[in-house]
């Protein structure tokens, strides 16, 4: 649905997008994230057409962006951070103007508009002046307005910026349904929210791409291995004894324990390689009671920043 290939951006000397390349199909929500400055909102406002590139090509739906912009606009539905709003207009108002703007065909209009203030949940506010209403309103407005044409990929930007806990988690579950028939790319520096809704994330620093994955392989990438984390009702000296002729066991570590009378491990294995039966077995055979197993996974904040500090650190 959406292909990128080597897109450059420069700003003068500047290189704001450094030859990213990326390809999302129909029905991936898909997170895209980057520290202030990354070159994430320059790349979304080429995939938009609000900005040009100066190298690379972009495609949506199998056609450049360049060939035909103002039929692939149509196919895309933008929300930035901070959406554009009409403040004086009702509700009804502004999606009436935005339907017209966007070729809806007069006839249609009134249906599309009933159907997506239901789907966004902003019915009970049809009447009502945009100014009045509360940040998560607003935010629902701006939703519409990116859906109102019904296109096939949608843009969001710091979609749940400034709302409440409801409200967070009513938007991730509109986005979630959208997901099911269209393209998203979702961009949010509330990284949990990122993994709830998205099985993959692009993560671009300096203007480049830097990972493509989903998050649970970008952290077995980092952390190299498998490991589990041990808290065991022994000394360290029986837990050696019991672990370490293991031989899918690579490494053993010990660390300071929270509680008394035990000990903590970490025990590490080759990737992808599952060694807690071996560890149950080997200490049910040594009588070493387990009050703790559990895998070590990287969240998302500990990826983003391994991924985004390590070059900045190495210079």
């Amino acid at each position: 649905m959406i292909e990128v290939n080597n897109l450059v951006r420069r700003y003068g000397k500047h290189i704001a997008v450094d030859h990213a390349s990326f390809k999302i199909e129909k029905g991936e929500i898909v997170g895209f994230l980057g520290p202030n400055g990354a070159g994430k909102s320059t790349t979304m406002n080429i995939l938009t057409g609000y900005l040009s590139a100066t190298e690379g090509t972009v495609r949506i739906d199998g056609q450049d962006i360049l060939e035909n912009p103002t039929g692939i606009k149509r196919k895309i539905g933008y929300l930035p951070e901070n959406p554009p709003l009409y403040q004086d207009m009702t509700v009804t108002e502004f999606l009436s103007f935005a339907a017209e703007i966007k070729g809806i065909p007069a006839a249609e209009r009134k249906d599309k508009m009933n159907s997506i203030m239901e789907t966004v949940g902003v019915e009970e506010v049809r009447k009502r002046l945009i100014k009045n209403l509360s940040k998560g309103y607003k935010q629902r407005v701006g939703l519409a307005n990116a859906m109102i044409a019904d296109p096939q990929a949608l843009i969001l930007d710091e979609p749940t910026a400034g709302l409440d806990p409801k409200q967070i988690l009513e938007i991730r579950d509109l986005i979630i349904e959208m997901g099911k028939d269209r393209t998203i790319i979702l961009s949010s520096h509330i990284l949990p929210e990122v993994s709830a809704v998205c099985k993959r994330v692009l993560i671009i620093n300096e203007g480049k791409i830097v990972a493509d994955d989903s998050p649970e392989n970008l952290g077995k990438r980092i952390l190299g291995g498998t490991h589990i984390h041990l808290r065991l009702a022994a000394t360290e000296a029986a837990v050696r004894g019991a672990l370490g002729k293991i031989s899918s066991v690579r490494k053993l570590e010990f660390k300071e324990s929270q509680e008394n009378g035990t000990v903590e491990a970490v025990a590490e294995a080759a990737k992808d390689t599952d060694i807690r039966s071996d560890l149950s077995q080997a200490l049910a055979a040594a009588n070493i009671p387990i009050f703790m197993m559990r895998s070590i996974d990287l969240s998302l904040e500990d990826i983003f920043l391994n991924l985004t500090t390590t070059e900045e650190e190495g210079k």
